[in-house]
């Protein structure tokens, strides 16, 4: 899959874009895979140390789900709030500030501290984290016109699963060798020297709200506007407008879905292993990475069928809509099937389809709404999105260790049963909603 993934024709009037802001292109879009490979190195260090965590401050499963539930308490509001600020504060000062406050926030649990640091800790790096994949993903597709941001976007999202392949190997090694709170020192000083290679060379693309090419192209984020529809400037889009189509709805119940798995994933995926599974440390590791890993190729693969639907004419609401809702779907029967299935491979296939496949959805959704705002109510529309969808984050890691509390290991058992059933309601979602041409021409009418 390359960047040659278009749609059947180059929309008219997109400006020629030189190769020297190309290249720049990419590097913005490298820097900020890096950026979201910090963030979710960042959240996966409770998951990967949660043993040692629970023994070191005698925590129980339910005040340990409650602890990494803290992380999601501010993690959703910011993500909302900063994303409606960024339609009016150039992203890259947003995101400089984002990279700092992690790092800044994560400096006294490593040097010490018990369960109130660590929850003081989480819920400040939560907040500085919240805004991060929408305002990321709002940056890097400034850089490129719609029918070349399917690669990026995608990219955007693999960071997310190489920053947990990267980080499980070295923040577990860190961690058994030299306690957890290595690992979050580790992190920590990853982001300070990502910080400052971003003031340097970070920034916004011509298909920015107000940009030349925007400009160029019919007024404040019209590149894309449909065929017939009015040029010039235009009025700006109220953004209750946007939130009440069924593509944004649509689109933000998909990907809720898909951030449940997440939230599992992170905090819990390591003691259900170890825990229900009998899997030792190592073996588990190994399978997370696995789930990762297959997340990072549904995501690129997703991205290739898109861009080849779209090529051959396939509206949106299938080329994009149609595949993550498939995705979600597929994923919600292994869920289903798993607490039935018989101990040994089966069991790792089923877990593996399931937690790997849903991740998709989150480049589905991000596109398929940039493609349905304009570029001066993008910010909104995708920050808005991720904070209704991040409130999985809250809800789920509780919402398991109560039941892990409960039930003992057969708790992780209803854990998977209703993620399989949120899942189905995403993929439906999905397919039955999403639909951005429809949306689009009901907008710019």
């Amino acid at each position: 899959m390359t960047d040659t993934d278009v749609a059947p024709a180059v929309p008219t009037g997109t400006p020629k874009v030189p190769s020297s802001t190309r290249r720049r292109a990419w590097t913005v879009t490298a820097l900020l895979v890096v950026f979201m490979m910090i963030n979710f190195a960042d959240k996966s260090v409770l998951g990967l140390a949660a043993e040692e965590i629970r023994e070191d401050l005698g925590l129980s499963a339910s005040a340990f789900g409650l602890a990494s539930s803290a992380f999601f308490l501010l993690f959703s509001i910011s993500g909302a709030a900063v994303g409606l600020l960024a339609d009016r504060v150039r992203p890259k000062w947003l995101i400089l500030a984002m990279a700092v406050l992690w790092s800044v926030s994560q400096a006294p649990l490593a040097v010490g501290g018990g369960v109130a640091v660590l929850i003081a800790s989480r819920v400040l790096l939560g907040a500085a984290e919240g805004p991060a994949f929408p305002v990321a993903q709002q940056a890097s597709l400034s850089w490129f016109p719609n029918h070349r941001r399917n690669l990026p976007g995608a990219l955007i999202v693999l960071g997310i699963t190489l920053g947990v392949l990267v980080a499980a190997p070295v923040l577990t090694w860190l961690i058994q060798n030299h306690g957890w709170r290595s690992a979050v020192a580790a992190v920590a000083l990853v982001g300070v020297v990502w910080a400052l290679l971003w003031i340097r060379l970070g920034g916004e693309g011509p298909y920015a709200a107000g940009s030349d090419a925007t400009a160029e192209a019919g007024g404040a984020g019209s590149e894309e506007a449909p065929a017939g529809a009015t040029t010039g400037p235009a009025p700006r889009t109220p953004y209750r407008r946007i939130l009440a189509t069924r593509t944004w709805i649509g689109a933000t119940a998909a990907y809720f879905g898909t951030y449940w798995v997440i939230a599992f994933a992170l905090v819990w995926l390591p003691s259900y292993l170890q825990d229900a599974l009998r899997h030792t440390s190592s073996e588990s590791t190994q399978v997370v990475m696995t789930v990762w890993g297959l997340g990072g190729l549904a995501v690129l693969g997703q991205a290739g069928l898109t861009g080849w639907l779209l090529r051959r004419g396939t509206p949106s609401r299938w080329a994009r809509g149609g595949v993550g809702g498939v995705l979600l779907l597929v994923a919600a029967a292994a869920c289903l099937a798993l607490p039935s299935a018989p101990a040994g491979a089966v069991t790792v296939v089923l877990l593996v389809a399931g937690f790997g496949l849903a991740g998709a959805m989150s480049s589905v959704a991000v596109t398929t709404v940039t493609e349905l705002a304009p570029a001066d109510r993008r910010g909104g529309a995708l920050g808005i999105m991720n904070g209704v969808v991040t409130t999985a984050g809250l809800i789920a890691p509780t919402l398991i260790g109560r039941l892990v509390d409960t039930h003992g290991p057969d708790g992780y058992r209803y854990a998977v049963l209703i993620t399989g059933a949120v899942l189905l309601l995403s993929g439906a979602a999905a397919l039955a909603w999403i639909d951005p041409d429809r949306d689009r021409r009901r907008l710019y009418a």
